[in-house]
């Protein structure tokens, strides 16, 4: 069933509410989360030796900005959240796009990567494709583009957070449909039963 732009609307605020009325008590629950593994799959798919523009979408209170910062790169934080814009700005220096997933305006060719950790499942499975394609123009040519997201087989409301769930094959057909090549995937945490690895991580390029 199509969601109506109205709804749409309701579920893009509220779940961005949930993360500013929240904003204090998830820096301190989230600073310390060693995302080390995402962030060399991410780089590691890129050109060495230069500095790179990366979008970190849904980038927070900054905490992986600050890790892109401290390895020579150049990073712009997203986030939908004012909050997280003011303190991913205070804690990395670095600018802070106050931005709507779902009303996206990036330039055309602006970043050589995107790294969207834990970010793009709150997108409705509807308007996951036209964010994909808007993050597709904003890559340079074999741009990269890193997702992680909780794994399961569905979406809808959690408290008042919505999130759409998906596994590997799901998210395949998404990202190749958005001319995304997959490089590679993994899942976490790393050394775990495949039933309590909860996370779905893909690296993906964008494609001509």
């Amino acid at each position: 069933m199509k969601i109506l732009p109205e709804v749409l609307d309701v579920i893009e605020r509220s779940t961005i509410d949930h993360y500013e009325r929240n904003s204090e008590s998830f820096w301190q629950g989230t600073r310390d989360h060693d995302v080390s593994q995402n962030i060399d799959a991410f780089l590691s798919a890129l050109p060495k030796g230069k500095s790179l523009d990366i979008l970190d979408l849904g980038c927070g209170p900054g905490r992986d900005m600050c890790t892109f910062k401290s390895l020579g790169h150049r990073p712009v934080g997203l986030d939908g959240s004012k909050a997280f814009c003011r303190m991913a700005y205070q804690n990395s220096g670095c600018p802070a796009l106050h931005q709507q997933f779902l009303s996206l305006e990036l330039g055309l060719g602006s970043f050589d990567g995107i790294f969207a950790n834990a970010s793009l499942f709150h997108v409705p499975s509807q308007e996951l494709t036209k964010v994909l394609q808007k993050l597709h123009r904003a890559l340079r040519s074999d741009g990269i583009l890193f997702s992680s997201n909780p794994r399961g087989n569905g979406e809808g409301w959690q408290g008042q957070r919505y999130g759409h769930y998906m596994e590997f094959d799901e998210y395949k057909a998404y990202l190749e449909g958005s001319d995304f090549k997959i490089l590679n995937h993994y899942y976490r945490p790393a050394d775990m039963p495949r039933a309590q690895q909860t996370w779905l991580a893909i690296v993906s390029k964008r494609q001509s």
